[in-house]
């Protein structure tokens, strides 16, 4: 923007320190909610008690708060099958349809064991498990692979080819539930069959051991990014790409790989939700519903900056926002809507956030424009 003699342009800031980014997304967060108020004016409440229940159902009410820790599980695993590609450079938008075909292997493996009836299985229930989160990651990660793949080879774009299974998947996990699938329930209620008690992994205060894999994966990450060869090696080619080709580093093998790796998570994520969360253990008829809340694991990586570990905070408080909003709205009588609106506004601020933390507004004076010659003959 120019003004008079004077120009205004947005310039990147120098490095800052952490505390900073902090109090940004602090502030963020309080914008956000102040913001998010208004939802709450035609309820039966006003505004703070309305923010008391939001939080209280979310973080203290104990089925409010497992279900809190179960959703930030789930957006967790999602934001690694994200992040990991991001690192490299790569967009991973098919978090969905990764779901969807973990999920699908996950519950395949009974199915094919014939151990989803209520008869014990020939195997160790615990090897069934076992099995069924292997299916699940193994399925997750063939899934991103083949966006890998293209991507490397014949430098398909990886967006498209995603979004285009998660179309694919959608329908592929409705043929196998709905009537007369393989995986339908035994009441053609046009969802999946329902584990088996002696299916169902144990839980810790109702929370499966899905919740240390992802603690200890957020850690893992962030060491295998900052300390390690292979993640500086991803985080090279996510800088430049030809550079990255000239220092030896391998232009086919690395985007599969990192696909391979996010389509893992997506697919653990996609056993969690539903064959590791009590009191669901099926594929429900709104499945889809869990496939687009998986997109919020782009938004969690990417306002984490990157990082694994900084993730977790911003899970759990979209996990809570999302599950508190839905219970506030319900018990204020609010339109259909709140959490989504929440978790809007949310992002937004954040957005600002960023742009707030990485430039600010430079003044420079504005070079004059060329005075045009003027020849002296006449025509």
């Amino acid at each position: 923007m120019r003004l008079g003699d004077r120009a205004f342009v947005l310039e990147r800031r120098p490095t800052l320190p952490g505390l900073y980014g902090l109090v940004t997304a602090g502030v963020a967060i309080l914008l956000a909610l102040a913001l998010a108020s208004l939802l709450f004016l035609p309820g039966e409440a006003d505004p703070a008690s309305a923010y008391r229940i939001v939080f209280t159902y979310a973080f203290t009410n104990p089925y409010g708060l497992v279900a809190t820790i179960h959703r930030a599980i789930y957006l967790l695993l999602c934001t690694f099958a994200f992040l990991v590609p991001l690192r490299a450079g790569l967009w991973n938008i098919g978090l969905p349809g990764q779901v969807y075909a973990g999920a699908l292997a996950a519950f395949g493996v009974p199915f094919l064991l014939r151990a989803h009836a209520a008869t014990a299985p020939s195997l160790a229930p615990g090897l069934v498990v076992v099995l069924m989160v292997l299916a699940a990651t193994a399925a997750g990660a063939g899934c991103a692979g083949l966006a890998g793949v293209l991507r490397a080879r014949f430098q398909v774009n990886e967006i498209l080819v995603t979004m285009m299974l998660n179309s694919a998947l959608f329908w592929l996990v409705a043929d196998f539930i709905k009537e007369g699938g393989a995986l339908m329930s035994a009441t053609a209620e046009g969802e999946s069959f329902v584990l088996p008690p002696f299916l169902q992994p144990p839980t810790a205060f109702g929370v499966p051991f899905t919740a240390l894999i992802a603690l200890l994966a957020a850690f893992g990450l962030d060491v295998l990014f900052a300390r390690t060869a292979l993640g500086f090696r991803i985080r090279a080619f996510g800088w430049s790409p030809p550079a990255a080709r000239y220092a030896g580093i391998d232009p086919v093998r690395l985007p599969l790989l990192v696909f391979v790796v996010g389509g893992a998570f997506a697919g653990l994520a996609g056993y969690h939700y539903f064959g590791a969360v009590p009191g669901l253990y099926k594929i429900p008829s709104n499945y889809g519903y869990y496939g687009d809340l998986s997109f919020y694991g782009i938004i969690c990586a990417l306002i984490a900056r990157g990082t694994a570990l900084g993730a977790v905070p911003v899970a759990l408080l979209f996990a809570g926002l999302s599950l508190g909003g839905r219970f506030a709205q319900g018990a204020l009588h609010l339109p259909f809507g709140v959490d989504y609106a929440m978790l809007g506004l949310l992002m937004m601020t954040f957005v600002v956030s960023h742009v707030l933390y990485d430039f600010r507004l430079g003044e420079r004076l504005a070079p004059r424009p060329p005075v045009p010659e003027v020849s002296a003959e006449r025509p």
